[in-house]
């Protein structure tokens, strides 16, 4: 009977407890890493689908176009305005209209009487209204009876750039009612430069 030798098979070097503990170390600091990462990214994504909630519920951030507003606000300024607040005499508004979001001045509301002269002074129940914000003063476009009251459930809303603006003046626009307000501006948030509340 003949001898089968076998292959030795080559040496295998049993890793050192330093060694395991180091490669436990690594693993280890691969996995918080890992978990740090996916935290990092769950964490923005939660931030910015409440930044986006908040903009579309609360806190709507909108870009003008047009030059209605002049002075107070220019063409591709980017504003923010308030959803639900109470609107007020001299306040500046976003609304729907035509699927499109016009920005204009309230000048009164349901029941008030409404008059504009000649130079296009505005008086709101036989009361000059004071419009420091206003450097184009004009009649504009208008084909409303005047004195005119504003109907129940309305808003009456004019550009402050009276010459150009088509407004409540005009039976094309028209007053407009709660439900198309997308809310009060508050800020002006770009040019930078520019950068405050909106009076």
């Amino acid at each position: 009977m003949s001898d089968v030798q076998e292959n030795e098979s080559p040496d295998t070097k049993t890793p050192s407890r330093a060694d395991l503990e180091a490669a436990l170390t690594k693993e280890k600091s691969r996995n918080n890493y890992i978990r740090a990462l996916r935290n990092t990214i769950f964490s923005l994504v939660v931030v910015a689908a409440a930044a986006v909630i908040v903009a579309m519920l609360v806190l709507p951030v909108l870009q003008i176009q047009g030059t209605s507003m002049t002075d107070t606000l220019d063409d591709q300024d980017i504003v923010v305005a308030l959803r639900g607040s109470k609107y007020e005499t001299g306040d500046v508004i976003a609304f729907y209209y035509n699927n499109n979001i016009l920005v204009k001045r309230v000048i009164a509301s349901t029941g008030q009487w409404v008059d504009i002269s000649d130079d296009g002074t505005v008086y709101v129940d036989n009361v000059r209204l004071d419009e420091p914000y206003i450097t184009d003063k004009s009649l504009g476009d208008c084909n409303i009876q005047l004195p005119y009251q504003v109907p129940d459930g309305k808003i009456f809303v004019m550009g402050d750039h009276r010459s150009t603006s088509l407004d409540s003046r005009n039976t094309a626009l028209g007053c407009i009612s709660d439900d198309m307000v997308v809310g009060r501006l508050l800020v002006r948030a770009w040019p930078i430069t520019k950068f405050g509340p909106i009076n």
